[in-house]
């Protein structure tokens, strides 16, 4: 009896789990306190920050903020993140399909280790019909550090949830 309830249990917490990734509830930072509590997962999350805040700084959209096409990307990053004065950029639905890649053009000299100005544009079709559910209208942009070598230990991105108008 006692094993069959924790067979029960453990498919109860991977559907729980499922819907909540499939609806876009983030559940992380709640999860992750109740796991590890509040010290670890700050630290968690102040190393991503330092990573983020060291590597790239994006002015523009900034989290969660409502786009429409065309739409412009603004910041500045190291110039290790730029090839040829260049770097990708990924827009991806809330299902992480691609619904459109463009690129951040420095916008001065990128051939230093300092922060390099940044812009670039992204034309995109609206990813969801009228009417549908409200997760339908998340997204994510995703700033690619350029990798020329192709080797995944120089492989590196940053990600910003977006909304879709």
């Amino acid at each position: 009896m006692n094993r069959n309830f924790l067979i029960f249990a453990i498919i109860g917490v991977i559907a729980a789990a499922g819907a909540g990734y499939y609806f876009g509830y983030d559940i992380g930072f709640e999860r992750a306190t109740k796991l590890f509590g509040e010290k670890e997962n700050k630290g968690i999350q102040e190393e991503q920050f330092n990573k983020t805040f060291d590597l790239i700084h994006v002015a523009i959209p900034k989290e969660n903020q409502v786009i429409t096409s065309p739409f412009i990307v603004k910041g500045e990053a190291r110039g290790t993140w730029y090839f040829e004065a260049s770097f990708p950029l990924v827009l991806v639905d809330w299902d992480g399909r691609i619904i459109a890649q463009s690129h951040a053009q420095a916008q001065s000299e990128w051939m230093t280790e300092d922060f390099v100005p940044f812009e670039g544009k992204i034309e995109f079709a609206k990813p969801y019909s009228e009417g549908a559910p409200d997760f339908m209208k998340r997204g994510t942009l995703i700033f690619q550090k350029d990798n020329p070598s192709g080797l995944p230990q120089f492989d590196d991105a940053i990600e910003i949830p977006i909304v879709f108008e």
